[in-house]
């Protein structure tokens, strides 16, 4: 099916011509020209049977005895074929907001998801008769494709680079987009925005990778602050031989790396010791 445009009088043109034929055929039955009056009357009531009224932003589709003749979008009243069946369709921007659904993620996390989903019909035909209910197969596909993206990251990801659902938003969201948009096309219907409005752990577990969480941070950040040291007592080194400031054989020199290390990666203030055995 493929939507197209259906043939339509203007309707206030119809309402004259209507006019008339009820006013001729109620004077032919009046005066006595019976046979005239009731086919008058009958040609009015045939084409009365045409008239059809669109609302704003509102597609209505034109089958005539079981054949789709096309749709009219133009809102107002017009004349179609008579005795034709109408079948009407919103075409207004609509908001699905899905349940929140428990999904595993691709490390089999158990994690709560949930995402709206922004969308218009944009072909009434397909809406109409390539689908049994266009909004329900909205609403199931849309669950169907938050489940199947969700999968396919981890909830959350330490290693630089790597993608995950809670610190890339925007690809995820661009990603269910696109795949709504192939699940939905077969019912004429356009996907505007998709975005996730709910991620969480799941309650039985949420409790456990806070821990992990809070871990990996720790461990992340004492990398970086052995990174850092590491760097630091090498220049505090080389600047003092360059400067030739200092000799220090290499049991010296261990000890004032260990000592340098201690104070720069402990969490406390380092307390000074004075060594005064060297004096004498």
């Amino acid at each position: 099916m493929k939507e197209r445009t259906a043939v339509a009088l203007n309707g206030y043109a119809a309402l004259l011509v209507l006019a008339v034929l009820l006013v001729f055929g109620i004077v032919s039955l009046v005066t006595g020209h019976v046979p005239i009056g009731v086919i008058l009357l009958l040609i009015f009531l045939l084409l009365a049977s045409g008239l059809l009224v669109v609302q704003p932003n509102a597609g209505c589709a034109i089958v005539f005895f079981g054949r789709y003749l096309g749709t009219v979008k133009d809102s107002g009243i017009w004349l179609t074929i008579p005795l034709a069946t109408r079948r009407t369709v919103t075409l207004r921007v609509r908001n699905f907001n899905s349940d929140t659904l428990k999904v595993n993620d691709s490390e089999g996390n158990p994690v709560e998801i949930a995402a709206v989903v922004v969308y218009r019909v944009v072909d009434s035909a397909k809406a109409l008769f390539e689908v049994e209910d266009y909004e329900q197969f909205v609403e199931i596909q849309s669950e169907t494709a938050l489940r199947h993206v969700a999968s396919r990251y981890p909830y959350d990801s330490m290693h630089e680079g790597a993608h995950s659902l809670r610190g890339n938003g925007e690809e995820v969201a661009a990603e269910l987009a696109r795949e709504l948009q192939d699940r939905l096309a077969i019912a004429g219907v356009e996907v505007m925005e998709a975005r996730l409005t709910h991620l969480a752990y799941a309650p039985e577990i949420a409790g456990v990778m806070l821990q992990r969480q809070q871990a990996a941070a720790i461990v992340s950040a004492r990398e970086r602050i052995v990174e850092g040291a590491v760097g630091m007592v090498q220049m505090a080194i080389a600047k003092l031989e360059q400067d030739g400031f200092i000799e220090l054989d290499e049991e010296r020199k261990a000890n004032m790396i260990n000592n340098l290390m201690v104070s720069i990666t402990s969490e406390r203030a380092a307390q000074p010791i004075i060594n005064a055995s060297t004096l004498y």
